[in-house]
């Protein structure tokens, strides 16, 4: 029994010796590499640790510039009563479609009657199309008449209208008939035509935004009856309809500029 004692105490001695040691690769595995052990005190064998704590980095969200948020997609019948958002949605695709007959009439490389068509003149009377206030025909592909027997006291309004019209035409006038020569396809015809491209569909786009001005006033109306968030909902619903269309008349305006220009 004394031996089995006598041989503890040993060890006891042997680990106490070794116990700094074993202290420091105790705090080593649990603060890691970033303990800086400075001084060991020779009556205890314990250590003095300072501690580098590592620096906080705050993480920063990462928003996405130019990103659509979430989509809104409200089931247009469970606000009927506040807006009929089907209807509204045809009216919106009807612009497009309107759009695409102007382009078809009107901006065509080969000469047609209905390049005339789109000329707003301004009278006393008010402001009238072209086409209501004389009869236009094709005499050649490079001449087009305007007979404004109907209406003779607007043939210089419609003269000024045709020479201010952007298409680069020089309107004759004679007595109630106005000629008007068509130039050859140039560089510079394609690119009258381009612009003429975009502000028909500037145009549009302001229709559009008086449609979906309209359709946002006609929600708040209802805000008495309706919650904030069902207002809210139904605006961004509103605005992602617009947004879907004016993109759709951007890809048309694209396409047609690039079949003008060549």
């Amino acid at each position: 029994m004394s031996i089995v004692l006598r041989q503890m105490y040993q060890l006891g001695a042997t680990l106490y010796k070794f116990r700094p040691l074993l202290m420091r690769s105790a705090v080593e595995s649990r603060v890691g590499p970033a303990a800086v052990f400075l001084d060991n005190c020779k009556q205890c064998g314990a250590l003095h640790v300072s501690l580098s704590r590592p620096l906080a980095t705050k993480k920063t969200k990462v928003k996405s510039k130019g990103q659509p948020g979430p989509r809104v997609n409200i089931n247009a019948a469970l606000v009927e009563d506040i807006i009929n958002l089907n209807e509204l949605k045809q009216e919106m695709l009807e612009i497009i479609e309107n759009l695409k007959n102007d382009y078809g009439k009107n901006l065509s490389i080969r000469t047609s009657p209905g390049a005339l068509d789109h000329i707003t003149v301004t009278t006393n009377n008010g402001k009238f199309p072209l086409n209501h206030l004389g009869q236009i025909s094709l005499k050649s592909p490079q001449l087009i008449l305007v007979n404004m027997m109907s209406f003779p006291e607007a043939t210089m309004a419609a003269t000024k209208a045709i020479r201010e019209s952007g298409m680069n035409l020089n309107p004759e006038v004679d007595g109630t008939l106005i000629r008007v020569p068509i130039p050859k396809v140039t560089r510079e015809h394609r690119e009258n035509l381009a612009k003429l491209a975009k502000q028909f569909t500037n145009k549009s786009k302001e229709s559009l935004r008086k449609m979906r001005t309209n359709a946002i006033a006609q929600v708040k109306k209802s805000k008495d009856s309706v919650s904030e968030d069902t207002i809210r909902l139904l605006e961004k619903q509103i605005q992602q309809m617009a947004d879907d269309v004016v993109a759709d008349m951007d890809k048309h305006l694209t396409a047609k500029t690039k079949e003008l220009l060549g």
